[in-house]
Formats: structure tokens, C-alpha cells, sequence
């Protein structure tokens, strides 16, 4: 019986869904904008975060040695650097890399070149590259530093650790910080908008085929239907309509993906916009075609609720 029931209200909802074909034509085409835009904003926050690794990988904090400091101390403070569960990764420059690539830096400046020479001697140190898990936890290593320099001493007593540019870094690091909140905070913000949105104008646009439908209601509920049948056959309509926008968003967004990956990918800094959406089609498949289906049922339930208690 309950089999039967359903088979009718589904039924029932496909043949309102085909014969009103201009207002579910409008559902969908609202539907299909929302889910479009949705979609836009998952797609942007992978690029954003991908841009922001780019830029959090650049990033780093740089502790100098003075000259005198033997390797063995250096590589002490690194292996304790690498302990700290802030820390993502500490690269060693030796005091000789770091005379070759200040050479190599400025092949061209003679000058320079020159006043290096007469010096006779390496004047500068070794360096720790240290990178954080997250650019807000410099703050904590840059503290550890200090507390360091302190108490690492080199076999002669002075303290081996020169600088650390903390403080140069720490602007760029502050700033990144907020961005990523940032983008974060905003892309939740749209989401929930545009949700909004999509619910109230699909909920006035069910509310016009109930209007169209009103004198096949009343004589429904005259002859004593229960109200989940007059209401099942919309919600299902509106089923259709979110399901119907999910397909051409989903197949939609691989074509357009494709294309921009394709025609103008070396403008993405390296993000491949189309393996991003395969990679992550599951949990966009999830979210769009869930989506769909929420939207559709919410805003139809709500439309027939409201109608039925006027």
C-alpha cells in the first residue's frame, strides 16, 4: 500500500514537472545559477589555497650564524629546530654555499666581487631555512630562537647564533595569516548567501505552480486526499528540478574546466584546474547534487506548507 502510494505521488509529481514545463524550466535555470556559482566557489577556494601554499612555501625564517660557529653546534640547533612540532622543515646552508651563491647572485657586480676578494677570508656564516606548518606559528619558533641564543654556545662561549629575521618576516607572515582567514571566513559567507537565495527564489517559483494548480488542490483536499499526497507530487517536481541543475552543473564544469585548463592553464601559476576537479569530483559530486536535492525539497515543502495552512 505504502509502495503504491509513493509510486502514485511520483508519478503524479513527473507528469505536474513535464506539464508545467515553463515554471520548471525557471526552477532549474535558478537552481542551475546557484549550483554554478556554488561550484565557482569550491573551484576559487582550491585555487586560493593553492596560491597561498605557493606563497606560505616562500616564506620562511632565516637564522645566521656568526663565522666562528663550528658545524657540529650548527647541526645541533637544527636537529633541535626539526623536533619542534611547528616546524615543517629546516634547511642547512654551510658558510661555503653560502659564499657560492652570494657569488653567483651578483656575477655581474664586479664591484662587489672585488671587495670580496681583498677581504681573503669567507665573511659570512652558515644559515638555518626554517618553514613553519602554518605561517602563524613563527611567532612560537622565533620565541624558541631567542630563549635558544641564550644558552646554544659555541666551545669558546659567545652565543654561535648571529640573527634571526623574525622581525623583517613577520609583516609578510601577519599578512598571509589574515588572507588565509580571510578567504576562508568569505567563502563561507557567499555559500550560505547564495543557499539562501537559491531557497527563497525556487520557494516563490514552486509557489507559482501551486497557483497554477490550486483548483486540482482544492478538489484534492475536498475529496478528503491526506496532505502528503497533495504535497508529494511538488516536492518531487522540485526534486526533479534540483537534481536535473546538479547533472548539467556536473557535466557542465568538466567541459569548462577542460577548456580553461586547456586555452589559458599557464595563467593558473601552475594549478590544474581540471585534475583539481577529477581529483576532488567525489566530494564536488557530493555537495552539488546533494545541494540540488535540498534546495529543491526545502523551498517545495515550504511553498506547499504555506499554501495548505492558508
Amino acid at each position: 500500500m505504502i509502495w503504491l502510494a509513493t509510486k502514485r505521488i511520483f508519478k503524479s509529481g513527473l507528469q505536474n514537472f513535464i506539464r508545467n514545463g515553463f515554471v520548471s524550466l525557471s526552477s532549474i535555470l535558478v537552481m542551475t545559477v546557484t549550483l554554478f556559482i556554488l561550484t565557482s566557489i569550491i573551484l576559487l577556494g582550491g585555487f586560493l589555497n593553492y596560491s597561498l601554499d605557493q606563497v606560505k612555501s616562500k616564506v620562511d625564517v632565516n637564522v645566521y650564524f656568526i663565522t666562528t660557529a663550528s658545524e657540529n653546534d650548527i647541526l645541533s640547533v637544527k636537529k633541535s629546530l626539526e623536533a619542534l612540532p611547528e616546524v615543517s622543515s629546516v634547511e642547512y646552508i654551510s658558510s661555503d654555499l653560502a659564499l657560492a651563491n652570494f657569488k653567483d647572485k651578483h656575477q655581474n657586480d664586479n664591484l662587489t666581487l672585488q671587495a670580496l676578494e681583498q677581504l681573503g677570508a669567507n665573511p659570512l656564516g652558515a644559515t638555518l631555512n626554517i618553514k613553519a606548518k602554518d605561517p602563524s606559528q613563527y611567532a612560537g619558533i622565533a620565541k624558541y630562537l631567542s630563549d635558544a641564543s641564550d644558552g646554544t654556545l659555541s666551545q669558546n662561549g659567545p652565543t654561535i647564533i648571529d640573527k634571526v629575521n623574525y622581525a623583517q618576516n613577520k609583516v609578510v607572515i601577519d599578512r598571509l595569516s589574515k588572507i588565509i582567514d580571510s578567504v576562508n571566513v568569505l567563502g563561507i559567507w557567499f555559500a550560505i548567501i547564495f543557499i539562501l537565495i537559491s531557497i527563497i527564489v525556487t520557494f516563490n517559483t514552486i509557489r507559482l505552480t501551486i497557483f497554477i494548480a490550486r483548483d486540482e488542490i482544492s478538489v484534492m483536499r475536498l475529496v478528503g486526499a491526506s496532505s502528503t499526497y497533495v504535497k508529494g507530487p511538488f516536492i518531487v517536481s522540485g526534486l526533479l528540478c534540483g537534481i536535473i541543475s546538479a547533472i548539467i552543473i556536473l557535466l557542465g564544469f568538466a567541459l569548462l574546466t577542460f577548456a580553461i585548463n586547456h586555452y589559458y592553464g599557464a595563467y593558473f601559476m601552475g594549478f590544474d584546474l581540471f585534475a583539481y576537479y577529477l581529483n576532488h569530483f567525489l566530494a564536488i559530486f557530493s555537495s552539488i547534487f546533494g545541494a540540488g536535492i535540498i534546495f529543491g525539497s526545502i523551498a517545495s515543502y515550504l511553498a506547499v506548507q504555506k499554501y495548505l495552512k492558508n
